[in-house]
């Protein structure tokens, strides 16, 4: 059992899943998923997740899709939102309601959002 925070990783896309893993396994214990539902059912079985974070762009579900549907069932956890599009009128209005913690754009720093999913995990 790993010492580090346990974060999971939704993104449709299998590069970005091992890029974000390989960046951020020397900070947390990182969990991924390849979709929305994939990602419901990983926290189901990892109650110990500290922090989501998730593409927005996904078919199926899309990361707002996902994280509503989560935060209804697990609304301890912080959520963040990770995309290499510009940050929608949509995303502004889910981080006012306090529905996703912040929005990271790609590319990243990867320090940087370590430092911020850090500062997110609930003590």
């Amino acid at each position: 059992m790993s010492s580090k925070p346990q974060i999971l990783y939704i993104d449709d896309e299998h590069i970005n899943l091992f890029l974000f893993g390989r960046l951020m396994g020397k900070y947390f214990d990182v969990l991924t998923a390849p979709s929305g539902p994939e990602g419901l059912q990983k926290l189901e079985e990892h109650p110990e997740i500290k922090v989501v974070i998730t593409d927005l762009r996904m078919p199926k579900m899309n990361g707002l899709e996902f994280i509503e549907k989560a935060k209804s069932d697990f609304s301890d956890k912080p959520y963040f939102i990770l995309s290499g599009f510009e940050k929608s009128d949509e995303v502004k209005d889910a981080i006012n309601k306090g529905l996703v913690e912040e929005y990271i754009q790609k590319p990243y720093s990867s320090e940087v959002v370590a430092n911020q999913i850090k500062e997110s995990i609930p003590s």
